[in-house]
């Protein structure tokens, strides 16, 4: 339902903005001083912004740094990631880490989540992960890689056509609210080096092309790449992801375009919530 301009993307839209209002409002009701809310799905504009607690700033669209598409986390002291999914070769929900290009992502002959890298990349900040929410198989995997973290598992295959989608935003607003108790856990500093096996969806070709343009070891299907720092291969892993060379030189204004058709996206958004009675003009 999510895919941009499809017919079903305004009613997701307005649906995972409910989603982000109920966690917003149990955090501030459990004592959060501020909240950002960073839209960071697909375009980076899904939220609609007028749906949320005045009192949280809604940041959306893609920033180049210092973390690398969220921007400055400004005075953020935690992170709470809602709607994740699995890692890329898992057997999750429309799993995948950064794109469905990717068929299977190994570092250090362990899976790797979007979740680890997130949270690695707000680590130098000072963020402490504190809540993840996804499938049962995204929140093994999380609790498994960052200890400690709180999980609202959403198991979509066994939700009934009568089952309540208030009662369950009503628990993953609880639940992301208790996380705030969470005094020690720290943020997350995975020691490296690391070395990651990227296996590519459409075969041994596109990754001959993509080794060919970044400089990278290939074999067959599979980029080998190896950094001390996690940040590292993350900026990599998003170059291969999203990326070519001509591409980064001109990233400031690629990403102000990119960032605009998100902006015109979601004022369609709007307009089609208004004739389906979602929303008042």
């Amino acid at each position: 339902m999510s895919s941009f301009l499809t017919p079903s993307w305004p009613e997701a839209c307005y649906k995972m903005t409910l989603d982000v209002a109920a966690v917003v409002d149990a955090l501030f009701k459990a004592g959060a001083e501020s909240i950002i809310v960073k839209d960071f799905h697909r375009t980076g504009f899904n939220i609609l912004p007028e749906l949320i607690n005045h009192r949280a700033v809604v940041d959306q669209g893609y920033r180049i740094g210092p973390v690398p598409g969220i921007g400055n986390p400004l005075q953020a002291t935690g992170l709470l990631m809602i709607g994740m999914h699995a890692p890329s070769g898992s057997n999750g929900f429309l799993a995948h880490t950064l794109t469905s290009r990717i068929s299977r992502l190994e570092v250090n002959g362990a899976l790797m989540s979007e979740a680890e890298l997130f949270s690695a990349s707000l680590a130098p900040f000072g963020l402490t992960p504190l809540f993840f929410s996804g499938c049962p198989v995204a929140c093994h995997h999380v609790l498994q890689k960052i200890p400690g973290v709180h999980c609202y598992p959403i198991d979509k295959s066994k939700l009934q056509p009568e089952t309540s989608e208030s009662e369950w935003r009503k628990s993953l607003a609880e639940t992301a609210a208790e996380s705030l108790s969470n005094k020690e856990h720290m943020p997350f500093h995975p020691a490296g080096p690391f070395e990651a096996v990227v296996e590519m969806r459409d075969g041994s070709k596109t990754a001959e092309k993509l080794a060919e343009r970044w400089n990278l070891q290939v074999s067959d299907s599979r980029l080998l790449l190896q950094h001390n720092d996690i940040n590292q291969l993350y900026n990599q892993l998003m170059e291969i992801c999203y990326l070519t060379p001509t591409i980064r030189k001109i990233l400031p204004l690629g990403l102000h375009l990119f960032n605009l058709r998100g902006r015109l996206g979601l004022s369609w958004v709007r307009r089609q919530l208004q004739k389906q009675q979602f929303l008042t003009a």
